[in-house]
């Protein structure tokens, strides 16, 4: 099962790598009222070594370059939700680097959906700007117009273009491929399957039920650092205490525990513990104290109920999400784990794709280069919550463009997750020019906490080195 330490494969439980802080993750599920599932209570530690990652991949433009060239042209990459794009003629436009497509509607069937290269014919005219609904792309400039099923239906003048072969003017196309209510393309058509490419990834979150959630919140940014860099913040907790000091009370920051699975290509997971104090606050700590100030962070685990005497932090909180979330949804989820209704369980598809599990607000993470400045990237941040039990949902907001100057808490519907966000936003902000004066050519990783970032280089220098 793992490169790393394994114990006993019966009840799915490994050791991890020695010398971390305890109790470890599954320690804490050890002391769960409702156990996890079995794939949160499997472990995978894999050693990738301990070389350090080249920093000019993180501002080089001959190597920005090379990205749009075999990774962006190359891999799955997360377009748009569902909902988006509900009736026939929706679309939204997914713009990467130079590349620009148009994903589409075409029909009322679960896989009519299309991503045509968002360009005129003609003369190379952007069709779309933005998204809309509409029942065919003409052209701005000269009107040329192609029908929703991407063939020809239109040149203007066409006395003139006898030499055009309107059958084979057809809007090239990208792939597109659905999984779990999100819409995914890949400009390279002899790519493998979306399914293949996502791995593990739809057994973990056959429970989580990510095609009855709707987006409810969506929020970018202009970043002030490398796509990469951005991606990295969000991926290990090990910067925690210093960056977010506030939810050490709280949040287990070093019990988390990060999952590689050797031969799994794009998929790498951490699971951080909710309602337990960081270790690095000591043994004697206050459990007083670890409930209260979540409570003040996290409103949604305030709750009137009285407190029991003996219950945990953590048993209170998990009981209080399965009541909630039973409430707001209309769905029993009394059931449920205490680890699926409190904990952080992120996962990653490479390249730039991060989906958090659980049954109540799922939250995601897109990251991408800005235009085509390597020193830039756009963060984009969405939450999804639970349609109703008739399948029925409010209508998804548009994205809000937040500026570089603009800082998170500007949206306040994220809640507390935007001063977290705002804190890492001023430290990469301080990465991005400290690696470009430094004169180190590398950058240091811990083995295990930072080990979903080297796992991300590794596939990063697969795609690179392909012919």
């Amino acid at each position: 099962m793992t490169d790393g330490n394994v114990s006993d494969p019966g009840n799915q439980r490994t050791t991890g790598p020695a010398g971390r802080p305890k109790p470890s993750l599954q320690d804490i599920y050890e002391t769960d009222r409702i156990a996890p599932p079995k794939h949160m209570r499997e472990e995978s530690y894999a050693d990738m070594g301990n070389a350090d990652i080249p920093v000019e991949r993180y501002f080089s433009k001959e190597y920005h370059d090379r990205e749009v060239e075999k990774v962006w042209r190359k891999t799955w990459q997360w377009a748009c939700r569902l909902e988006d794009i509900p009736n026939v003629g929706s679309h939204v436009v997914y713009n990467i680097v130079h590349d620009s497509l148009i994903v589409v509607r075409t029909g009322t069937g679960p896989k009519d959906i299309r991503a045509y290269v968002n360009s005129c014919l003609h003369r190379g005219t952007i069709l779309r700007k933005e998204g809309g609904c509409v029942k065919q792309f003409r052209c701005p400039f000269h009107g040329f117009t192609w029908a929703l099923d991407g063939t020809l239906k239109e040149v203007p003048g066409a006395w003139d273009f006898k030499h055009i072969k309107w059958e084979e003017f057809s809007l090239p196309e990208a792939r597109v491929d659905t999984w779990g209510g999100f819409v995914f393309i890949n400009f390279d058509r002899n790519c493998e399957d979306l399914l293949s490419y996502l791995e593990i990834l739809p057994d973990h979150f056959k429970e989580f039920d990510l095609e009855n959630r709707y987006k409810a919140i969506h929020v970018a940014k202009i970043m002030p650092c490398n796509w990469k860099l951005c991606a990295e913040a969000f991926v290990e907790a090990y910067h925690v205490p210093f960056a977010h000091p506030q939810s050490l009370p709280y949040y287990g920051d070093s019990n988390t525990q990060y999952d590689t699975w050797p031969g799994v290509r794009h998929i790498n997971r951490m699971i951080s513990a909710q309602g337990v104090p960081s270790p690095s606050l000591g043994e004697g700590f206050d459990q007083e104290k670890t409930r209260t100030l979540m409570e003040r962070d996290t409103p949604f685990y305030k709750s009137s109920e009285p407190v029991v005497d003996g219950q945990s932090p953590r048993a209170r909180f998990a009981d209080i999400a399965r009541r909630k979330i039973s409430r707001s949804s209309g769905r029993d989820v009394s059931g449920i784990a205490d680890a699926v209704a409190l904990d952080l369980i992120q996962y990653s598809v490479f390249p730039n794709f991060v989906q958090f599990g659980g049954v109540g607000l799922a939250a995601g993470y897109r990251f991408r280069p800005y235009q085509d400045d390597p020193e830039r990237s756009i963060m984009e941040i969405f939450f999804l919550f639970p349609k109703s039990e008739d399948g029925s949902h409010p209508i998804p907001p548009d994205i809000v463009w937040l500026t570089e100057e603009e800082p998170w808490s500007t949206v306040e519907a994220m809640g507390s997750a935007a001063m977290v966000v705002d804190q890492d936003t001023d430290n990469l902000m301080r990465i991005q020019k400290g690696i470009r004066t430094s004169r180190k050519p590398g950058a240091t990783l811990a083995t295990y906490q930072e080990s979903r970032i080297r796992h991300f280089h590794r596939t990063l220098d697969a795609y690179m080195a392909a012919e």
